[in-house]
């Protein structure tokens, strides 16, 4: 019923940026949280950035002050802007996205998931 298209990952050098962006699409009502989460190699599935409907942001400390999470509402987009990036933040970046769709007769919840996009960062 939802659908997420992540794109942006890549490979940069240290000290340098990336944007990522997630784009939900389907038959949305509304959006209530947009959330980026991380996992590397042998690692489980860690928190990275959220934005809440309200427009309130929260980071993993990990990524504060380096990492900025935007969202377009019109789009149904959320931007991870990655400044001053470092070698430990090398994995695949999914983005989660909480909200409601409508159907022809019913409204329902859901959760999504996006693909991932890997980012690696050269040291």
């Amino acid at each position: 019923q939802v659908q997420l298209v992540e794109s942006g990952g890549g490979l940069v050098q240290a000290g340098g940026s990336l944007r990522l962006s997630c784009t939900a699409s389907g038959k949305i009502f509304s959006i209530n949280t947009m959330d980026w989460y991380r996992q590397a190699p042998g690692k489980q599935r860690e928190f990275v950035a959220g934005i809440r409907n309200d427009g309130n942001t929260n980071y993993a400390d990990s990524v504060k002050g380096r990492f900025t999470i935007s969202r377009d509402s019109a789009k149904n987009t959320t931007y991870l802007q990655m400044n001053s990036l470092k070698p430990e933040d090398t994995a695949a970046y999914f983005c989660n996205v909480v909200g409601t769709f409508k159907s022809d007769t019913y409204f329902q919840t859901f959760g999504a998931w996006g693909q991932g996009t890997q980012v690696t960062v050269s040291s």
